[in-house]
């Protein structure tokens, strides 16, 4: 008898159902210890890989014998070996690291693998995630540090012009979750203001505002309440012909309806008008709705807003209510925008997520998305295509 001693079975060939039974029917039966399980599966090829831990030198010869054979109808190739010392990994922290483009080429693949291995951080994994409208890869890595990590692949998303987030994972990744999203030019295209505006004839002068307003010579608040007063005198038709002109970003309702089957909570915190976005969040089943609220009296607008205003302070206090209503701590909220005005909301999420969003935002995010299809936010979260897919088509047969 010696001190028991670690080895690496390997099994490597075409895949099929029956394999790994086979594989771990031998291994009890010869009384081996199972400390850690591998799988993948790339193209109809099997790679299983079992950590098991042996007392008997000898017994290794015998698990290999029993294992060719039992496979060998199967055309499985058996390996076995000793994991030295210095093979052996502490737990250590893991990391997902998510890359996403319209196009990703190997070199692109191979200088992040090379920004990840120069952080001390070990690939022990690489998925594909989607083929399209994006293709997005996601890389299990193990050990490195966080912050490191994120500055080195930050400066190598801007070098290679691709988009790469940087997550810790865990099983916190399944838990419930509160996602919130920014409305307008986020869950929106365009800004419900201008739409507006546009109805009243006022387009100019609200576009001169806001310009004012992103130049800070006029604050926030101010700028919302000049624009709402050229808003005075609009009807319910000209607020319904508004309603009907909107547009959601391509991929929205897929990004909602995959986040909802998943268990997701999901708000809308707006700096527009919940007499515009309320129908349309209703339609799309999301929970929770912040936005500002449009004086009306006689069915006219009278230029005025009521309550508190929804402004940069507004959207991150509304983040905070609605993950405390929803019971999901802030470390499991994710926040979604493109404006200055969602800085502290993507600050106080768990992950702040820059969509299509100016410099000053993408800078102060922890990830950014630079495509226009807010379901990519999906691929982020580990939300491969074929599994939205695969819950689309079973909805379509009833759930079967």
């Amino acid at each position: 008898m010696t001190s028991a001693t670690s080895y690496v079975v390997t099994l490597s060939g075409q895949d099929g159902p029956g394999i790994a039974e086979r594989a771990f029917s031998v291994l009890d039966s010869s009384g081996i210890a199972v400390r850690d399980v591998e799988q993948v599966q790339v193209h109809g090829r099997l790679l299983l890989c079992v950590e098991i831990e042996v007392e008997v030198v000898g017994a290794v010869d015998m698990v290999r014998a029993a294992l060719a054979e039992e496979l060998a109808p199967r055309h499985i190739d058996v390996a076995i070996t000793a994991l030295v010392e210095s093979e052996v990994v502490a737990s250590v922290d893991r990391f997902l690291v998510t890359v996403l483009a319209p196009t990703i080429d190997a070199a692109t693949l191979g200088q992040v693998s090379g920004r990840i291995a120069a952080c001390h951080g070990n690939i022990e994994r690489v998925v594909r995630l989607s083929a399209y409208p994006v293709q997005s890869y996601e890389f299990t890595v193990n050990g490195g540090d966080l912050d490191q990590l994120r500055r080195a692949l930050a400066d190598q998303a801007v070098h290679s012009e691709v988009d790469i987030a940087v997550q810790i994972d865990g099983l916190h990744r399944r838990a419930k979750h509160l996602i919130v999203l920014d409305a307008d030019s986020t869950l929106l295209q365009g800004e419900v203001i201008d739409l507006l505006a546009a109805q009243g004839g006022c387009g100019a002068q609200v576009e001169a505002i806001t310009r004012a307003a992103m130049e800070g010579t006029i604050d926030f608040e101010e700028a919302l309440r000049q624009r709402v007063q050229l808003l005075q005198g609009l009807g319910e038709a000209d607020l319904e012909a508004v309603r009907q002109s909107l547009l959601l970003s391509p991929g929205a309702r897929t990004l909602v309806r995959t986040l909802g089957r998943l268990g997701y909570e999901i708000a809308v915190v707006s700096g527009g008008f919940t007499q515009i976005i309320a129908p349309l969040v209703e339609e799309l089943g999301i929970a929770y709705l912040a936005a500002n609220v449009l004086a009306v009296e006689a069915g006219l607008l009278t230029g005025g807003l009521e309550g508190a205003i929804v402004d940069r302070a507004g959207k991150a206090d509304a983040l905070v209510r609605f993950a405390g209503e929803a019971g999901v701590p802030l470390s499991r909220t994710i926040a979604v925008g493109d404006g200055a005005n969602d800085l502290d909301m993507l600050a106080v999420a768990g992950l702040g997520i820059a969509f299509n969003a100016k410099p000053v935002v993408r800078q102060a995010a922890d990830t950014a998305l630079s495509v226009p299809y807010l379901d990519a936010i999906l691929f982020m979260l580990g939300i491969s295509r074929d599994e939205v897919e695969t819950a689309d088509q079973r909805d379509e047969e009833g759930g079967l």
